[in-house]
Formats: C-alpha cells, sequence, structure tokens
C-alpha cells in the first residue's frame, strides 16, 4: 500500500501523526484536530503548503497515528511523544540564557525568599523570571530593605545567642528571637508577594489605611513603621508605568530569517511592564505551527501561565491550547491575536525585541567566529577550533583529588557539556598519573576513542606540562585527532628596585616548537585562552571544596556510637556543613529526619568535646 493510500485511510478524529525516514527513525510528530485532513495538507501541491514543508517532506518514507478523544489529550501527548523521541525537525526550545527566580513558601514557618534556577510545581509562589543571578539578587535586596525578612536557613536563625547584623540596620524582623508575631511576619511575606507581582499601588493604599488607623489610635511607633514601609515602595511605583489595565499577559513576538527564528515573551503583570525573556530556535515549517509549538513547549512546563496570552497570527490550536492552559493553571485563559488598540503595539514590541535579539545574537556569532578564526591562523591550528576543551587537576597533598573538563562551543562556555572526574587510580601527588586518568576516561571506552573529539585542546602550564598532555595522547593514540596547546600564565618579576610591579606575558606552547608564542596582550584570542583556562581550574576547585565539604563532616560524626551512614547522610544534607552542625542546638539535631534524642546528644557531645 502507497503511502498516499494509507493516508485516505485515516480517521477524521483528533490524534498525534509521528512521520519516519527510510530508517524507520521519527522524524516529526504532530497533533491535528482531523487526522486525515491534516496529513494530506503536507502532500497538496497547491498554495505554498508544498514550499513551506519541502525539507521535511523529501525524508517521510512512513506515517504512523495514534488516536485521541480531545484534541487537549492530543496536545499533551504530542509534548510527550516530542520529549521521549527528540524528533530531528520539531521544535528543540532552547533558552538564550539561564534564568533565575525567586521562591517562598508561604506556609513555611517565618518564609524566606531564596533565589532558584528550577520552578517545580509545588505549593511555593515563584516570582520572574530574572535574566541573571545578579539582577534577582538585586530584586531581592531592594525588596528585603522595604520588608525586613529572614535572610537565613531557620535552623541558622534560631541557634544564635541575639539576632543579626541584618535586624541591627533594620533590614531583620528577628522572628528567631521573638520581636515579631507570627501574624505580623506573615504580613510582611504577603506584602512583599504582592509587591514582586506588580501591585505596588494596592500595597500603598492599603499601608495608608493602616498607617492613618494607627494613628488614630495613637499608635506612633506602629504608624511610623508603615510610614516607613510607605516612602519606600512609593519610590518604586512611581518609575512604573501601567501600559494595561486588568490582570496579568504575556505577549508573544517573533522574528524569522529562512529556518531561524528568535522568539520574544513581555511579561505584563498587574499592567505593568515587569521582563521579557528571548529564545532562539530552528524551524522549517509555516510561523503558525512554530508559534503554537512555542506556547506547548513553554507553557507546558514549570513556569507561571498568565490569565491572557497575545499572539502575533493565529493560530489553529487556540482553543485547544487555551483549555490545556487553563486545566493546568487551575482558572481560565485566553489565547487572542489583536488587531487594534494597546495590545496589537504591545505584540509590535514584542516581534521587536525579537528582530534586535536575533540582529545582536547574529553579530555575536560573528565576532566570536572572527576570534576563533584570528587564535586558528595565530596558533597555526589544523583547524578552526569551534569545541575547545581545557582540563585541570585540583588536590591537596593527594587527598579529596579530581579533574574537571569545560567545553566551549563557538567562543561560549557550554555547560551541559562539562564533566567531573573524581580520581581513582592514582595515590599521593602526582598531577600528570591523575591527568592520565582523566583523559583516558574522557577518551578511551572499550578500546575504542569516544566521541565528540575536540578541535583544540588547552592545558594549563608550559612546555613540560604540554609534552607530559602529548605523551599520554601519543598513549591514547590520538594523535593527531585534535590540536594541543598549553597557556602559561603571567608571572610577577621580583625586582626589588623596580617603582611598579612588572609581570610576564602570558605565553602559548605549541607541540614540537621550542619558543613560546606571544599572542597581544588583552588581544580577543588570548582572554578566550585565559578565561577557558580559568573556568576550568575555577570547576576543578569547586568541586574539590565540595568533597572536601562532605568528608569532613563525615570525618568528625563517623566515629560518634549510633551515627551510621544513613543518618550522616541526613545530616549532611539537612545543614549542610560541619561549622553549621556544630552551632546547632540538640534540638535542632534532633529535628534531623532519622534522629532520636540519645543520638542527638550523642552527636553534640561529640563534637564539642573534640
Amino acid at each position: 500500500m502507497s503511502l498516499e493510500d494509507k493516508i485516505l485511510q485515516f480517521p477524521t478524529s483528533p490524534g498525534v501523526y509521528l512521520m519516519r525516514s527510510g530508517t524507520g527513525e521519527i522524524i516529526y510528530v504532530g497533533k491535528a484536530r482531523s487526522l486525515r485532513q491534516r496529513v494530506r495538507s503536507y502532500f497538496n501541491s497547491s498554495g505554498d503548503s508544498r514550499y513551506q514543508v519541502k525539507f521535511l517532506m523529501a525524508r517521510v518514507a512512513d506515517i504512523d497515528v495514534v488516536l485521541t478523544d480531545t484534541e487537549k489529550e492530543a496536545l499533551l501527548l504530542e509534548n510527550t511523544l516530542i520529549k521521549q523521541h527528540n524528533p530531528r525537525y520539531n521544535m528543540n526550545l532552547k533558552d538564550d540564557k539561564t534564568y533565575f527566580s525567586l521562591r517562598v513558601d508561604p506556609h513555611e514557618e517565618f518564609a524566606r525568599f531564596t533565589i532558584v534556577r528550577k520552578r517545580p510545581r509545588d505549593n511555593a509562589r515563584y516570582f520572574g523570571p530574572y535574566s541573571s543571578g545578579a539582577a534577582a539578587r538585586e530584586v531581592l535586596r531592594q525588596m528585603i530593605r522595604m520588608f525586613p525578612l529572614r535572610h537565613y536557613p531557620l535552623a541558622t536563625c534560631m541557634s544564635r545567642t541575639r539576632p543579626c547584623l541584618y535586624h541591627q540596620i533594620g533590614q531583620c524582623s528577628a522572628p528567631c528571637h521573638g520581636l515579631i508575631t507570627q501574624e505580623e511576619y506573615a504580613l510582611l511575606v504577603n506584602s512583599a508577594m504582592l509587591f514582586l507581582e506588580g501591585k505596588g499601588r494596592q500595597l500603598v493604599a492599603e499601608f495608608k489605611r493602616r498607617m492613618i488607623d494607627a494613628a488614630e489610635h495613637m499608635h506612633y511607633e506602629e504608624a511610623a513603621r508603615w510610614r516607613n514601609l510607605l516612602q519606600s515602595i512609593e519610590v518604586t511605583v512611581e518609575k512604573q508605568k501601567v501600559v494595561l489595565r486588568g490582570g496579568d499577559t504575556d505577549v508573544v513576538g517573533f522574528y524569522r530569517d529562512d529556518s531561524r527564528i528568535e522568539m520574544a515573551l513581555l511579561y505584563i503583570r498587574a499592567g505593568v511592564l515587569s521582563g521579557s525573556r528571548l529564545f532562539a530556535v530552528s524551524w522549517e515549517l509555516d510561523d503558525a505551527t512554530a508559534v503554537s509549538a512555542f506556547l506547548q513547549q513553554y507553557y507546558v512546563g514549570p513556569v507561571f501561565i498568565p490569565e491572557e496570552i497575545l499572539l502575533p497570527l493565529d493560530i489553529e490550536e487556540g482553543r485547544g491550547l487555551a483549555e490545556l492552559f487553563g486545566e493546568l493553571k487551575g482558572s481560565k485563559v485566553s489565547l487572542s491575536c489583536p488587531q487594534r488598540g494597546t495590545k496589537r503595539e504591545l505584540v509590535a514590541l514584542a516581534c521587536k525585541n525579537a528582530a534586535s535579539a536575533f540582529r545582536e545574537r547574529d553579530e555575536k556569532e560573528a565576532t566570536a567566529e572572527a576570534v576563533l578564526d584570528e587564535l586558528s591562523k595565530r596558533l597555526l591550528l589544523s583547524r578552526i577550533p569551534s569545541r575547545i576543551e581545557c582540563y585541570d587537576i585540583s588536590t591537596i597533598q593527594g587527598r579529596f583529588s579530581v579533574g574537571s573538563c569545560v567545553v566551549f562551543t563557538s567562543g561560549r562556555a557550554d555547560n551541559q557539556k562539562y564533566r567531573h572526574y573524581r580520581i581513582r587510580t592514582v595515590e599521593g601527588q602526582d598531577d600528570f598519573a591523575m591527568l592520565r586518568e582523566v583523559f583516558q576516561r574522557r577518551f578511551s571506552a572499550d578500546g575504542r576513542i569516544r566521541n565528540p573529539l575536540p578541535d583544540l585542546v588547552v592545558v594549563d602550564g608550559g612546555i613540560g606540562q604540554l609534552n607530559a598532555v602529548q605523551e599520554i595522547l601519543n598513549e591514547l593514540d590520538l594523535t593527531g585527532c585534535f590540536d594541543l596547546v598549553s597557556l602559561a600564565k603571567s608571572r610577577v618579576r621580583h625586582d626589588a628596585l623596580a617603582q611598579t610591579v612588572q609581570k610576564s606575558d602570558e605565553r602559548v606552547f605549541l607541540p614540537g616548537r621550542k619558543n613560546p608564542v606571544v599572542l597581544r596582550q588583552n588581544s580577543k584570542p588570548l582572554l578566550l585562552l585565559a578565561a577557558i583556562r580559568d573556568e576550568a581550574h575555577r570547576v576543578a576547585i569547586t568541586y574539590h571544596r565540595k568533597l572536601r565539604g562532605k568528608e569532613g563532616i563525615a570525618s568528625e560524626i563517623e566515629a560518634i556510637t549510633g551515627v551510621g551512614p544513613k543518618r550522616r547522610i541526613a545530616l549532611l544534607k539537612h545543614f549542610g556543613s560541619l561549622r553549621l552542625l556544630k552551632e546547632a542546638t540538640v534540638e535542632d539535631i534532633e529535628a534531623v529526619p532519622g534522629m532520636n534524642r540519645n543520638v542527638a546528644e550523642a552527636v553534640y557531645g561529640g563534637l564539642h568535646e573534640r
């Protein structure tokens, strides 16, 4: 049976279709309100349909379908299958950077705000996202100046004998020492959440009412506290400009150039434009399908779903997506494509942001390519180093020895490809033997070379370190598989008569060449190499300290009667460091899951006796 005849037998009910290549690989997953009508449209020779799908249909050899009862179920099944099979022609939604959010659990005793990366669907509240950790910390600092909430974990606060410094400067209400009631503290938490939601004007009205009420009852200290909060909030509220009347809205914009698309999201909270987010994706089908796929992938994840989503164009799945998002949110969600007025202007603004981000990304990529090309020419490399790897070892007299591997792709750090190695076979202080183990585990698997191979490997050190690594590569039959260089740090020249501190240049050593290559100091190629080397050192040191901290706690408590592996792990997870464990009271230790009073007293006594 031909593929066209098979399609004629597809039902007209909702479902999901899976397109397969000649090898049986799933290359595209789609959903449809009517399976037969949707799949037949791919083979329609009229209009622009053929042009839009030529990249995909040239590779389709077979199509399977899965029926569902409703369009909403088809949307959910499609999302599941995309995550399971990762088809080549489906949208792979990658964020342009790591985003941070503020988290607070209102049900926690004396709740506090923390900065997190992930937003699981739990009972906590999340605010953001913010474009960087620095931006999130700045928002947190501003908020705590207005709302004096606790800064540290409750166990740490309770272990103190007196309020911390933040209380003395008015940025903590010291709930740990009973200087504020739970009701008053809960009011501060709720006010902070309203402020982060963009409802500052509502807060101003409420605080004015409380200030006047306290003054009328001659509670002047309380009135002064409300006045101070009011003044802090009014400064921020005056800077905010209302762009929409109503609740929370997300505005979607996009810009397309051939198969590359930049998606932009504008966040409007309580009528105020509060932030934006950008996504770069590859897409070879039509624009409406791209917007639909983006909405489904983004909002089905652990993110905040607003009451309204404004789109740059109409999409066929709008009704089904609105129903799905409403179920996830727990209240009604509307999707619309405004044609006029303020909402249409906001969509145009989102599209303008997407176009600007697209051009900026192109300029950055062009700059990175130019730097890599210059680096390749200056160091006489065999190829342009699109993938650069750098390795480092961190140890203290052979204890807690670790290795790190950092990867830079197209001149940018590729954090997901970083690797840690805990040294297993080397005892004592032998950095070269440790590096040999790391290279064996990275590049060799069952006698075969482990891919993908880098274009360039950077070694920290001089000609001696370079020759040692070259010997390791010869043993692994990796000679000529990629380029190898070493980067020697600049050194301070000791000259007692010099009026200023003199430093030597950073030097790059190449295999088979005695004299180093001296790149112009502060040139972009040299700065890139230095950044890669420093990042490898940072990752190794961080992992080394983490292991050393865990072992430090274990070594202190492993000899205490009644503390086995499970209780040791529980104490480590709860307190995080030996210092915090030593500062804890018997009651704090007893509160750890799996502990009892006798063991808690034994731990407390054992730590303080030592």
